[in-house]
């Protein structure tokens, strides 16, 4: 189970053993979404409406904006900006899951609420994503700007985007949208760990069946726990694409109409008057399927990589108290 579990045996899991086991499954799970990831922010940062019945922008449906962005761009644009991404999920991983596994600890012992209890798990895992937030918004502004850029490419590799960026726009430009970021990561992460920790027991094996297909059912609550926890939280995500790529609007100009947003407030008010309510939940359809994707893999991954440490320790363990009694 994710989280401090005072009913497991042996030493509990250590911060760096949780940042490793996070950074870890980040790096993995990046790899499978990215181009899931392209096309949703390709979908969000598009002004003309989604829609495949009455086509108006570039991009209206799933498969017609795959097959568009291959044609125009070629396979390797499905992980535009993959560098930063992955630095990003490698980062966000750990600082996200070693937060979490410090909390529910302190939990436990500093309060009288359990620390395995859902309840917990949505407070202590929306606090973890906005530590991480904090910490890795400069990375998750880079790769956004990467996504969006079409050809000719604006940016030609990562050190010359900081550089122009830093030049043109200042430092606070690395931190575009983080008011929207924080104010959806909270209760986005905070869901994910609630429902996963749900459907988690829900789906828990009887003491008779032993615990076959943990693996499989870690992925399955991941996945519907993404789901729902994306849906609720997403327009925040839209806004916050809307905000990262101000300034950038030049190289937006041919995939559509372009806009310039004043601020968070701003951004919303615009959105509401010329896109409509269905303006706040452009690409929800492929960023659905890459959040059951992300938050399974991620819990999935995670998992699968505490277990191998622990049977590391374990293994590791037994080969000491081996050797020791062999010299006796």
């Amino acid at each position: 189970m994710v989280g401090y579990d005072p009913g497991v045996q042996g030493a509990p899991l250590s911060p760096e053993e949780a940042a490793f086991a996070g950074s870890a499954a980040g790096m993995v799970t990046r790899a499978l979404i990215s181009p899931f990831d392209v096309i949703k922010i390709r979908f969000q940062l598009q002004i003309e409406r989604v829609s495949s019945k009455t086509p108006e922008g570039k991009y209206y449906g799933i498969f017609q904006a795959t097959r568009c962005i291959h044609s125009e761009e070629g396979l390797s644009a499905f992980w535009k900006g993959h560098i930063p991404a992955q630095l990003l999920s490698i980062c966000y991983g750990a600082v996200q899951f070693a937060s979490f596994e410090f909390l529910t600890e302190l939990v436990h012992q500093k309060t009288l609420y359990d620390s395995q209890t859902a309840g917990v798990h949505f407070i202590c895992g929306g606090l973890a994503a906005c530590s991480a937030t904090v910490v890795c918004q400069p990375l998750d502004t880079l790769r956004t700007r990467f996504a969006a850029q079409g050809e000719p490419k604006v940016y030609r590799n990562l050190r010359h985007a900081v550089s122009t960026m830093w030049r043109s726009e200042g430092t606070l430009t690395f931190y575009r949208g983080l008011s929207p970021t924080l104010m959806a990561v909270f209760p986005y992460a905070g869901l994910q760990f609630f429902f996963y920790n749900i459907f988690k027991k829900l789906l828990a094996p009887r003491p008779e069946a032993g615990n076959s297909g943990g693996n499989l059912k870690s992925l399955v609550c991941g996945s519907g726990a993404g789901m729902i926890s994306k849906t609720i939280t997403y327009p925040f995500d839209l806004f916050k694409k809307r905000l990262q790529v101000g300034g950038f609007e030049a190289a937006r100009a041919h995939f559509g109409q372009v806009r310039s947003y004043r601020g968070l407030l701003d951004c919303m008010v615009q959105i509401a008057k010329e896109e409509g309510f269905r303006g706040f939940f452009k690409g929800l359809s492929p960023s659905l399927v890459k959040a059951a994707l992300s938050t399974g893999f991620t819990f999935f991954w995670y998992e699968f990589f505490v277990n191998a440490l622990h049977n590391f320790k374990e293994k590791r363990g037994t080969n000491v108290i081996t050797k020791d009694f062999n010299r006796r």
